[in-house]
């Protein structure tokens, strides 16, 4: 078994809490010198945030502001504590997106993970994300040199390269992709070349049961975990393989789609990320990826909680009838009514023609009182169907677009 990474990772729940009680208002006050989160925090006190229900009533970041602050006021919108030339790194992502990095520390915080996946001195990383424009490549780069391994900077393709370099300095760990692996080792059986990898970390992509067992097969244990370029690491696999366990730098919510409402444990939801990294504080911010928390404690010691990782995409505005529909409008039909639980909207085809039907967890006796409702706030008529609490799946769906167009 592992060890641990830091102390932080076997603290109570008790001393979690009280140690965010501290780091909360700090954040806060720090984060409201990044001229964006200041007007998005004017009205809000810093010293009444100590809670994680404390911090569920602030303002929900998306993507979509960041990009449009950015195009404002770029290169970062307005959400760094620092100006761009005080940073080491500024990089492009697609859309295009700019995001910081610093060299200083782990920045991003892969270390964790890196540790967790038996990663250390004495390893070679054989580092298989982009270096070019996009953080990913030095994200783990950092990660590697905070567990004090040596690092090959392979980057991307070339193939025959990647297995010449894999086997004229004996790598012991891949990073990168999860399908890129299979094509190194793959190309490295054509070239009669055996390959030293022990260890694979893994994120940016699936990691289906199949390929995990393919690599096992070869002798590579490999591990994904959960980051993005503005939060760095959100959760990663340990040992148990029992979920994610969340990182220790970011405090993380499952919310109902379209809303900033904490769902019910290991009910569905959109995965929001609050960091507190003084540089870059992203507050609430919504990842538009889906999960769900896992109850109780990993058997591999760590204490915070865990979720299931990646189980699909939050937004799922569809367009019906030629008009847009909108997680924000489902929850929103939902909140003018008490006494309905949860909502879901199907779209289907009859014949030549869209069809809308819309699903209400209720009690109540029948359908017609809901239809002006569903009209206003959907700005469209459709079937409204009454179903029993508890009936409508858990996958975090609140629109189903079951339209074939093949």
């Amino acid at each position: 078994m592992t060890s641990h990474y830091d102390d932080l990772e076997t603290r109570s729940p008790d001393a979690r809490e009280a140690a965010l009680a501290a780091e909360l208002p700090v954040a806060l006050n720090r984060a409201k010198t990044a001229p964006a989160l200041a007007r998005l925090l004017r009205e809000v006190d810093p010293a009444g945030v100590t809670d994680r229900a404390a911090l569920a009533r602030l303002p929900v970041i998306r993507k979509a502001e960041l990009f449009e602050a950015q195009k404002k006021a770029p290169p970062f919108g307005g959400y760094t504590t620092r100006r761009a030339a005080e940073f080491d790194h500024v990089f492009q992502s697609p859309g295009p997106i700019y995001e910081p990095g610093r060299r200083e520390g782990d920045w991003w915080r892969l270390g964790r993970f890196m540790h967790a996946s038996g990663v250390g001195r004495g390893d070679i990383v054989q580092n298989c994300f982009g270096y070019h424009l996009t953080p990913a490549g030095m994200m783990f780069d950092s990660a590697a040199r905070a567990v004090d391994a040596a690092v090959l900077p392979a980057g991307t393709g070339q193939t025959d390269l990647q297995v010449r370099a894999a086997v004229d300095i004996g790598t012991t760990c891949y990073a990168g992709t999860p399908d890129f692996l299979k094509v190194i080792l793959d190309r490295a059986d054509g070239m009669g070349e055996r390959l030293g990898f022990t260890r694979a970390v893994v994120s940016g992509g699936a990691l289906f049961p199949s390929l995990r067992q393919d690599y096992a097969d070869r002798g590579i244990v490999t591990r994904q975990c959960y980051a993005t370029a503005d939060l760095g690491l959100i959760a990663y696999e340990t040992e148990a393989l029992d979920g994610m366990v969340v990182d220790e730098g970011v405090i993380v919510e499952i919310v109902r789609p379209g809303t900033g409402d904490p769902v019910p444990e290991g009910e569905v939801g959109e995965v929001l990320v609050t960091t507190l990294n003084p540089d870059y504080p992203l507050l609430r911010f919504a990842t538009g990826d889906l999960s769900a928390t896992i109850s109780g404690t990993s058997p591999c010691g760590r204490t915070n909680m865990r979720i299931k990782g990646w189980m699909g995409r939050a937004d799922q505005t569809t367009k019906i009838k030629g008009m847009f529909v909108r997680p924000e409008q489902v929850a929103a039909l939902v909140a003018r009514h008490p006494e309905i639980a949860r909502a879901r909207v199907i779209a289907e085809r009859d014949g030549e023609m869209d069809v809308m039907t819309v699903q209400l967890e209720s009690t109540a006796d029948g359908p017609d009182a809901y239809a002006a409702s569903v009209a206003d706030t959907l700005k469209l008529k459709g079937r409204v169907q009454i179903v029993p609490p508890g009936s409508l799946p858990n996958d975090g769906k609140v629109i189903e677009d079951r339209r074939h167009y093949d």
